[in-house]
Protein backbone atom coordinates (compact mmCIF):
# COMPACT_ATOMS: atom_id res chain seq x y z
CA UNK A 1 0.00 0.00 0.00
CA UNK A 2 1.09 3.57 -0.59
CA UNK A 3 1.54 6.30 1.99
CA UNK A 4 -1.94 7.77 1.46
CA UNK A 5 -3.54 4.39 2.11
CA UNK A 6 -1.49 3.86 5.26
CA UNK A 7 -2.41 7.35 6.44
CA UNK A 8 -6.11 6.65 5.88
CA UNK A 9 -5.92 3.29 7.71
CA UNK A 10 -4.09 4.71 10.71
CA UNK A 11 -5.71 8.13 11.01
CA UNK A 12 -2.52 10.09 10.66
CA UNK A 13 -1.07 12.26 7.94
CA UNK A 14 1.48 11.34 5.28
CA UNK A 15 3.72 14.00 6.84
CA UNK A 16 3.60 12.17 10.19
CA UNK A 17 4.42 8.88 8.46
CA UNK A 18 7.44 10.48 6.80
CA UNK A 19 8.52 11.77 10.22
CA UNK A 20 8.19 8.29 11.74
CA UNK A 21 10.27 6.96 8.85
CA UNK A 22 12.90 9.69 9.35
CA UNK A 23 13.18 8.63 13.02
CA UNK A 24 13.67 5.05 11.85
CA UNK A 25 10.51 3.88 13.61
CA UNK A 26 9.08 2.17 10.53
CA UNK A 27 12.25 0.31 9.74
CA UNK A 28 13.36 0.13 6.15
CA UNK A 29 10.41 1.10 4.00
CA UNK A 30 10.25 -0.79 0.74
CA UNK A 31 10.07 1.19 -2.48
CA UNK A 32 8.40 0.53 -5.77
CA UNK A 33 10.11 3.01 -8.00
CA UNK A 34 9.93 6.34 -6.20
CA UNK A 35 6.85 5.34 -4.15
CA UNK A 36 6.96 4.00 -0.62
CA UNK A 37 5.33 0.61 -0.21
CA UNK A 38 3.91 -0.35 3.18
CA UNK A 39 2.62 -3.66 4.49
CA UNK A 40 0.24 -4.78 7.25
CA UNK A 41 3.08 -4.77 9.80
CA UNK A 42 3.48 -1.04 9.18
CA UNK A 43 -0.18 -0.46 10.07
CA UNK A 44 0.43 -2.15 13.44
CA UNK A 45 3.65 -0.25 14.01
CA UNK A 46 1.99 3.12 13.29
CA UNK A 47 -0.82 2.24 15.72
CA UNK A 48 1.82 1.48 18.39
CA UNK A 49 3.64 4.75 17.69
CA UNK A 50 0.44 6.78 17.93
CA UNK A 51 -0.65 4.98 21.09
CA UNK A 52 2.77 5.58 22.66
CA UNK A 53 2.57 9.28 21.77
CA UNK A 54 -0.90 9.49 23.32
CA UNK A 55 0.61 8.00 26.50
CA UNK A 56 3.23 10.73 26.68
CA UNK A 57 6.20 9.22 24.85
CA UNK A 58 8.26 11.38 22.52
CA UNK A 59 9.34 9.99 19.18
CA UNK A 60 13.00 10.11 20.20
CA UNK A 61 12.25 7.77 23.12
CA UNK A 62 10.59 5.20 20.89
CA UNK A 63 13.77 3.88 19.28
CA UNK A 64 13.27 0.42 20.85
CA UNK A 65 10.21 0.02 18.60
CA UNK A 66 12.62 -0.34 15.70
CA UNK A 67 13.51 -3.84 16.89
CA UNK A 68 10.28 -4.88 18.63
CA UNK A 69 10.12 -8.04 16.53
CA UNK A 70 13.28 -9.34 18.26
CA UNK A 71 13.49 -10.58 21.84
CA UNK A 72 16.01 -7.83 22.72
CA UNK A 73 13.80 -5.19 21.11
CA UNK A 74 10.69 -6.45 22.90
CA UNK A 75 12.60 -6.40 26.20
CA UNK A 76 13.72 -2.82 25.50
CA UNK A 77 10.12 -1.78 24.82
CA UNK A 78 9.03 -3.42 28.09
CA UNK A 79 11.78 -1.52 29.94
CA UNK A 80 10.61 1.71 28.33
CA UNK A 81 7.04 1.01 29.46
CA UNK A 82 8.18 0.22 33.02
CA UNK A 83 10.15 3.47 33.13
CA UNK A 84 7.14 5.49 31.94
CA UNK A 85 4.90 3.80 34.51
CA UNK A 86 7.34 4.73 37.30
CA UNK A 87 7.31 8.35 36.10
CA UNK A 88 3.51 8.34 36.08
CA UNK A 89 3.46 6.88 39.62
CA UNK A 90 5.69 9.76 40.78
CA UNK A 91 3.40 12.28 39.07
CA UNK A 92 0.36 10.67 40.70
CA UNK A 93 1.95 10.91 44.14
CA UNK A 94 2.63 14.62 43.59
CA UNK A 95 -0.91 15.20 42.37
CA UNK A 96 -2.37 13.32 45.35
CA UNK A 97 -0.29 15.42 47.75
CA UNK A 98 -1.46 18.60 46.02
CA UNK A 99 -5.08 17.39 46.19
CA UNK A 100 -4.74 16.66 49.92
CA UNK A 101 -3.27 20.12 50.51
CA UNK A 102 -6.13 21.73 48.58
CA UNK A 103 -8.70 19.72 50.55
CA UNK A 104 -7.13 20.87 53.82
CA UNK A 105 -7.13 24.49 52.64
CA UNK A 106 -10.74 24.18 51.55
CA UNK A 107 -11.75 22.86 54.99
CA UNK A 108 -9.84 25.64 56.70
CA UNK A 109 -11.48 28.28 54.56
CA UNK A 110 -14.94 26.73 54.97
CA UNK A 111 -14.80 27.76 58.61
CA UNK A 112 -14.15 31.33 57.51
CA UNK A 113 -17.11 31.73 55.16
CA UNK A 114 -19.04 33.90 57.60
CA UNK A 115 -15.81 35.85 58.22
CA UNK A 116 -16.39 35.72 61.99
CA UNK A 117 -14.24 32.65 62.53
CA UNK A 118 -11.24 34.01 60.66
CA UNK A 119 -8.43 36.27 61.57
CA UNK A 120 -7.85 39.37 59.48
CA UNK A 121 -4.93 37.57 57.86
CA UNK A 122 -7.23 34.70 56.77
CA UNK A 123 -10.00 36.97 55.47
CA UNK A 124 -7.86 38.26 52.61
CA UNK A 125 -7.90 34.72 51.18
CA UNK A 126 -11.66 34.98 50.73
CA UNK A 127 -11.54 38.24 48.80
CA UNK A 128 -11.74 37.96 45.00
CA UNK A 129 -8.59 38.92 43.15
CA UNK A 130 -8.67 41.74 40.65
Amino acid sequence: MRIGELAALTGCTPKALRLYEAHGLLGTVARKGSYRSYGPEDVQRVHWIRQAQALGFRLAALQPLRAIDTSAGAAAVQALIRSRRRAIARELACLQAADAALAALSEELAGCEDSSGCSAADRHLLQPRT
